[in-house]
């Protein structure tokens, strides 16, 4: 069923979230722009880059043609046209970098302003699949934002930024990808009812029961298989398969089935 989401709310988080970026590059020393990330391949810059790209690609800049033959760990076509992206920016100095990001984000911010709700509301293929609106796309749009400006954060030893609105958005988008967390990577045994507590920004509770397939609830019927609680941010890493999330996996209070804890816990990453 497609998501119909705010057009003024989205602006609003997609205007912070490049505004934060934004801000974020302008205190980095030369040095910490080539500090790699947790991401495959990509340093700082190449973060940037991405976020950069994808805007552009959006406001209909044409696709730049670039040699990534040497690189092996791309999974899948949109992770080839990322790199091709990024590969093409390269050759930018970082002044360079941070201007053709502001260039890039002034401009997708003013097309954003002057859409309506139905065009928001309209059909629109995203990367979570086909049959979805263009202001799901836009959620994307800033969820992946947010993930790789705390991709930079953590690979230098920043704290995070986790405005309430921004850090919610950011759960709903992962909420989609509950039942296949719980049913799919984690292989919860039918009949199993899990909780996830989190704490801090945005805090709240998602319930999952299995039954045949895994599926978001409003109550369970009975005590949880599972009981996690953690914080919203570090959910976040870990749903997003970052490294320095499963670093601190010790964090997270587990209860209930042990081994099954654990191995929702190991399985909770769904997108990277």
């Amino acid at each position: 069923m497609p998501t119909y989401l705010s057009k003024p709310g989205l602006y609003s988080l997609l205007e912070s979230g490049f505004t934060a970026l934004t801000d974020l590059q302008g205190e980095l020393g030369e040095p910490q722009w080539t500090v790699p990330t947790c991401l495959p391949g990509w340093n700082v810059r190449d973060a940037v880059a991405h976020v950069a790209a994808t805007e552009a690609m959006l406001a209909g800049d044409p696709a730049p043609e670039a040699d990534v033959s040497h690189l092996d760990h791309m999974k899948n076509p949109i992770a080839v046209n990322n790199e091709i992206w990024v590969e093409s920016l390269r050759s930018l100095t970082t002044d360079a970098l941070q201007e053709y990001f502001r260039d890039v984000t002034t401009r997708r911010l003013a097309a954003l302003e002057v859409m309506t709700q139905e065009e928001f509301d309209a059909p629109s293929w995203t990367p979570a699949g086909p049959d979805e609106t263009y202001g799901r796309f836009m959620r994307i749009r800033h969820y992946d934002t947010f993930m790789h400006e705390h991709d930079i954060r953590a690979a230098l030893g920043l704290p995070d930024r986790s405005p309430e609105p921004e850090v919610a958005s950011s759960l709903d988008e992962v909420a989609t990808g509950l039942g296949y967390i719980v049913g799919r990577r984690a292989a919860m045994p039918d009949g199993s009812r899990v909780r996830i507590e989190l704490t801090g920004p945005a805090a709240r509770t998602f319930l999952v029961a299995v039954d045949g397939r895994a599926a978001v609830v409003e109550e369970l019927d009975g005590p949880p298989t599972v009981d996690l609680t953690l914080s919203s941010m570090l959910f976040l890493r870990l749903t997003g398969g970052r490294r320095d999330g499963v670093e601190r996996a010790d964090e997270v209070v587990m209860g209930g089935d042990g081994d099954l804890a654990r191995r929702l816990v190991e399985n909770l990453a769904f997108t990277i």
